[in-house]
């Protein structure tokens, strides 16, 4: 079994801001690789789906909240290669499933309710049988699909960029593609994540545990997360309507809108030297601008 991607382009960004601050920005379109598996997740499915082939698994079981980006992927991927999917959905369930929830289910995938207080014990040997008795045997991966398999798919994004840079960024959830990122770099030139959520200071020990090495080539900001993951504010709003207007360039309010914003305001602030050139990973998630509606 082998997952092969599409090629994605690298769009370079002309805007007056870069131009006064010296800077150059560079889009990497992974949102492109996959029409359904898509971005940053496609990487991170890229060596678990077959690994989970390989042991002999049929079902394939994950979490993620009503608007995740993973269970979106992995529902698509699942139906594609044949694999049994179950999304263990954090909250109780709702009347109405969210667009998200609804494609997945649509493609196949059995969704699963934990109240928040079992969700933030999932790995409670009590949880883990209860859901074993449901669903019998199943290949587990971690929320945001982030684990050692996961990180070595990110690690290849780096070598599928032909352009030089000094800096390469992505939105941070899970921390899985800022350590893929880190790996890949092996070292050299260096990583920024944008934490997406409130008080993600826990990043730091996620990423240092899925790095093999004790790299320090790596930053999170922990500045621009608008309230918390999936929250938006009127200002972060703006920011991607003007965006999109000038670049042509969709972005969601959960991930790359809250990293393009962040890399605006540090640019405008001077936090890179002139004649840098920034990687910016544009990782998909547009499935979540349903959200906005």
């Amino acid at each position: 079994m082998v997952l092969l991607p599409r090629p994605t382009p690298v769009q370079t960004l002309h805007d007056p801001l870069l131009e006064r601050a010296g800077v150059e920005l560079l889009i990497k379109r992974l949102d492109r690789v996959h029409p359904l598996i898509c971005g940053n997740k496609w990487y991170k499915l890229k060596y678990n789906l077959p690994a989970a082939r390989e042991q002999g698994y049929e079902t394939v079981l994950s979490f993620g909240g009503a608007w995740s980006n993973h269970i979106h992927a992995l529902a698509a991927a699942g139906r594609a290669y044949g694999f049994e999917t179950v999304g263990v959905i954090r909250g109780e369930a709702p009347r109405s499933l969210t667009p998200t929830l609804r494609f997945a289910r649509d493609q196949g995938m059995r969704l699963h309710f934990l109240s928040r207080a079992d969700y933030r014990r999932k790995h409670n040997a009590e949880i883990v049988e209860r859901l074993r008795t449901e669903f019998g045997d199943f290949y587990w991966l971690p929320e945001g699909g982030s684990n050692a398999l996961a990180v070595r798919g990110c690690a290849e994004i780096v070598a599928d960029v032909d352009q030089a840079f000094d800096v390469i960024a992505c939105a941070c959830g899970s921390g899985g593609t800022l350590a893929g990122l880190v790996s890949g770099l092996a070292g050299r030139r260096r990583a920024l994540g944008v934490a997406v959520l409130k008080g993600a200071t826990f990043l730091y020990d996620a990423v240092r545990a899925l790095t093999a090495a004790d790299y320090d080539n790596w930053h999170i900001d922990l500045d621009h997360h608008y309230g918390g993951y999936a929250k938006t504010t009127p200002d972060l709003l703006a920011f991607m309507h003007e965006f999109e207007a000038r670049h042509a360039m969709p972005l969601d309010q959960v991930y790359t809108g809250k990293l393009m914003s962040a890399l605006y305001d540090l640019i405008a602030r001077g936090a890179f030297a002139r004649g840098s050139t920034l990687l910016a990973l544009h990782s998909g998630g547009l499935q979540g601008r349903a959200g906005l509606a």
